[in-house]
């Protein structure tokens, strides 16, 4: 999570850019971690035998995941407004409340189910081999890591729908009263900066994934997580689903201002 309260102003466009840059090191990460485990099917199947009734009607990702957040939210988590919890119902902290510096308006834009079902379906499925290794609490640990990096990273396009907001207000409400979200996508898009986040993160996975046991970049052929993996997850999900997120920001923020 992000640094909220500190003295400097952490919603200018720099400090988001900057954060965002260092959630693609934490995805990578997060990824190279899991592809070091068997994709371990068992573990998404609602009550799957391999646990003999113990997850209920949950899967044990999921079970974990609910057991994980619950103890996350306890120590006030999911009050930071970069975090977004899976689960529900979770127990209120035990710490007192934190003063957090105020940009984004209250909304109710929460699409980690939709990550969840496309991190089961497609993503590591794409980074793990597919056999049963029997390390079940190892890889739903590393899937947690890797599903809440994920959730930040997308969720975090709330911030910059604002701050472009905050630049063409105007504009922005016309389109958001007419519910025009193919021209609010348009508007918000800068693809030379996409062209630019994906050239970036093959390098990066082009370095992180490799032992560097040879000295020439790019050279180790035994990269523990392929380049194309992870340009395809930013371009065929993140991205998408970041705009996804960012264009109902715009849509609700665009209707409220016109309120006031």
């Amino acid at each position: 999570m992000s640094n909220f309260t500190s003295a400097d102003n952490p919603f200018t466009l720099d400090r988001i850019r900057s954060t965002l840059i260092r959630l693609e090191d934490t995805i990578i990460f997060a990824l190279i971690e899991r592809a070091q485990f068997a994709l371990n099917q068992c573990i998404y199947k609602p009550g799957a035998l391999e646990f003999n009734g113990a997850t209920g009607d949950k899967s044990f990702l999921e079970l974990f995941l609910w057991e994980t957040e619950k103890v996350h939210a306890r120590v006030r988590r999911y009050t930071s407004p970069d975090e977004y919890a899976f689960t529900s119902p979770l127990p209120e902290p035990m710490l007192p409340p934190v003063k957090f510096k105020k940009f984004l308006m209250d909304d109710d834009i929460n699409i980690n189910g939709q990550i969840m079902d496309i991190y089961i379906k497609s993503i590591v499925t794409g980074i793990c081999d597919d056999y049963d290794d029997d390390n079940y609490g190892s890889a739903a640990t590393k899937d947690i890591e890797c599903l809440q990096a994920l959730s930040r990273r997308i969720h975090y396009g709330k911030f910059v729908a604002e701050s472009k907001f905050r630049e063409k207000p105007e504009e922005y409400t016309r389109l958001a009263l007419a519910n025009d979200r193919e021209a609010i996508n348009e508007l918000l898009t800068n693809r030379a900066v996409e062209k630019a986040l994906l050239e970036r993160l093959r390098r990066k996975a082009l370095v992180y994934g490799q032992t560097l046991d040879q000295a020439e970049e790019g050279a180790n052929t035994h990269l523990r997580i392929p380049v194309n993996i992870v340009v395809e997850l930013y371009e065929r999900w993140v991205i998408p689903l970041t705009k996804q997120v960012e264009v109902e920001y715009l849509i609700q923020r665009g209707q409220k201002a016109a309120k006031e």
